[in-house]
């Protein structure tokens, strides 16, 4: 029998395009940052990140969704 973790289930509110240009948005300014040698750059983080996992608890705070119904996963 599978053993259930007590954690909270976070539910994808960002969409695959919504996802992926916040992907890009936030490796380019990773990259500048990097480039221009400033610590500016870690800024680039919160997007990428949460591109990454297509989730933003900025979104859930609001009741924004980005994403289809039908293809709603939990993450």
């Amino acid at each position: 029998m599978k053993k259930e973790r007590n954690r909270p289930i976070r539910r994808k509110n960002m969409g695959t395009m919504d996802s992926l240009i916040r992907v890009i948005i936030g490796a380019v300014i990773l990259i500048a940052g990097v480039l221009y040698e400033s610590w500016w750059g870690m800024i680039g983080l919160v997007p990428l990140l949460t591109g990454a996992v297509s989730w933003c608890p900025l979104y859930s705070v609001f009741g924004i969704r980005t994403c289809r119904n039908d293809l709603e996963t939990e993450v």
